[in-house]
C-alpha cells in the first residue's frame, strides 16, 4: 500500500503514527502488542493530529535505524526482528517499522516479565494483558484451543447432555454415542479415564455449565431510542451454546420490521435489515467468542437506528473485516466449530464473512461497521437514512394532522 493511502487511514490494531521516536517504553509496548496480535506498522515522522508528514532528517536515518533495532533487541522477549525501511515522500523521509506476528507468544517486555510486561493491541492503543489473555496466547503457541481442554472434576457418565444428544440425533440422524463424542473430541481419554472437554460442558444442560461458565450466554435487549437506557424488551439466553444463536436470531426478528413492495401482481417482502447477514454475525459471535474470559457475555443491542452484536474476545489475528470477500477462516474454538458444522449451524469454513458481504450489497442503506471495544469484538448494522426517516415520519404525521384539521377549519369559515 502506498504512503498516500496509508496516511488516509486512522490508527488501528495494525497501524501507528509517531511524529518522533517515542520513548523506549512506549516503542516496545507497541512492538510487543503488534507481535502478540496480527503484526503491525509504526511510521515515524508523521504527525497524527492533524495528519501531516513532518519527516526525519536524512542524516539521522541510519543512526535511528540502529537505535530502534537495539532497543527492540534489548527490551523485548522472545526475539523480535523488525523490518526497518525508509520512505522518501516529496523530499521528506519517513521511517517504517514493520513488526510481524510472533511465532512464540506471548511477547513481553524483558524488564517487567511475562505477567507484568505482556501487552496486546486493542483498537489503536496498547493494553496490559490480563492473566486470561496471557493463557490464551500460550495456548495459541501450543496449538491448543480452550474448548479442547479436559475437565477433570466431572465424569462423563455424570454429565447431563440430554438436550444436545436429542438435537444431534434430530439433525444428523445419528445417536450421540461415546464413539461419536470421542471422534468429535468432546471426550478425552487420560490415564484410562474419560473426561469431558470444555466444549462438551458448554454444550451440556448440566448445572456445572452455569457454575464454570456463568457468562456463556447471550444478553439481548431492545432499547428505546438510539442509546442504551430504557428497555422495551430484554431476554437472557442461557441455554447450551448450540441453541443460543437461533434463539438470539428469533429475538432480533421480533424487534425489526418487514415491509412489502409489489412487482406487477407479485408481493415482495423485505426486512429493514439484512437478516441473513445478522444471522451469520450472531453465529460467528457464538462460535468465535473467547469462552476463557470471565465476566463477559455476548450482547445484542437493538436501537432505533442500529443493531450491535458484541462478542467477548479480540478479533482473530488473521481475520480482516475490511476484506470480507476473501474467504478468511481462523477458528478460536476448534472443537465447537466442528460440532457446529455437523449440526448445520456452520455450512462451510470461511463462508460466513462472504455471505455477510453479499447480503450487505442488497442493502445500500445499511452501513456495516466493526470495532474492538476493550477485549471484545463488535459489529454494527447502522441505518444511514435514520435521521431522514425520522424527519419524514414527523413531516408525514404533521401533514396527516393538517389534513384532519383542514376540513374543520374550512367548515368554520
Amino acid at each position: 500500500m502506498k504512503l498516500e493511502e496509508i496516511l488516509k487511514q486512522p490508527e488501528n490494531r495494525r497501524l501507528e503514527f509517531k511524529e518522533t521516536l517515542p520513548s523506549k517504553s512506549d516503542l516496545c509496548k507497541s512492538v510487543v502488542s503488534f507481535a502478540n496480535d496480527a503484526g503491525g506498522e509504526i511510521y515515524i515522522g508523521i504527525k497524527d493530529t492533524p495528519r501531516e508528514i513532518i519527516g526525519v532528517p536524512e542524516e539521522d536515518l541510519l543512526q535511528l535505524e540502529e537505535i530502534i533495532s537495539n532497543i527492540i533487541h534489548d527490551s523485548c522477549y522472545p526475539l523480535i526482528l523488525p523490518e526497518i525501511s525508509f520512505i522518501n515522500h516529496n523530499g521528506k523521509y519517513v521511517v517504517k517499522i514493520e513488526i510481524y506476528k510472533g511465532n512464540n507468544p506471548p511477547d513481553y517486555l524483558k524488564s517487567k516479565g511475562k505477567e507484568n510486561g505482556t501487552y496486546i493491541r486493542v483498537g489503536s492503543s496498547n493494553r496490559l494483558a490480563t492473566k486470561d489473555i496471557i493463557e490464551e496466547l500460550e495456548r495459541e503457541k501450543q496449538g491448543v484451543s480452550f474448548d479442547s481442554l479436559p475437565l477433570h472434576s466431572k465424569s462423563i457418565d455424570e454429565l447431563e447432555i440430554s438436550l444436545f444428544a436429542k438435537q444431534f440425533e434430530v439433525i444428523t440422524g445419528e445417536k450421540l454415542t461415546k464413539t461419536i463424542l470421542k471422534k468429535l473430541n468432546l471426550i478425552i481419554l487420560e490415564q484410562n479415564r474419560e473426561f469431558p472437554t470444555n466444549a462438551l460442558i458448554l454444550l451440556s444442560n448440566d448445572e456445572i455449565r452455569n457454575k464454570l461458565f456463568p457468562f456463556a450466554k447471550i444478553e439481548c435487549a431492545r432499547f428505546k431510542g438510539t442509546v442504551p437506557g430504557d428497555f422495551i424488551d430484554q431476554k437472557s439466553i442461557d441455554e447450551p451454546v448450540s441453541f443460543q444463536a437461533e434463539e438470539a436470531y428469533k429475538f432480533v426478528l421480533r424487534h425489526i420490521s418487514q415491509g412489502s413492495t409489489y412487482e406487477g401482481v407479485y408481493r415482495k417482502d423485505r426486512w429493514e435489515y439484512p437478516i441473513i447477514a445478522i444471522r451469520e454475525a450472531i453465529r460467528n459471535a457464538v462460535i468465535h467468542r473467547d469462552y476463557s474470559l470471565t465476566g463477559k457475555d455476548i450482547k445484542i443491542a437493538i436501537f432505533d437506528d442500529k443493531i450491535e452484536i458484541t462478542s467477548p474476545g479480540k478479533l482473530m489475528p488473521t481475520i480482516d473485516f475490511d476484506d470480507m470477500e476473501s474467504g478468511q477462516s481462523d477458528i478460536r474454538n476448534k472443537v465447537l466449530a466442528v460440532v457446529f458444522k455437523k449440526l448445520g449451524i456452520v455450512e462451510q469454513w470461511g463462508n460466513g464473512l462472504r455471505l455477510i458481504a453479499k447480503e450487505l450489497k442488497k442493502y445500500p442503506e445499511i452501513k456495516f461497521e466493526w470495532s474492538e471495544p476493550g477485549v471484545s469484538f463488535r459489529v454494527t448494522f447502522k441505518k444511514l437514512n435514520y435521521g431522514l426517516e425520522t424527519q419524514k415520519s414527523i413531516s408525514t404525521k404533521f401533514a396527516d394532522d393538517n389534513d384532519r384539521l383542514r376540513p374543520i377549519t374550512t367548515d368554520c369559515l
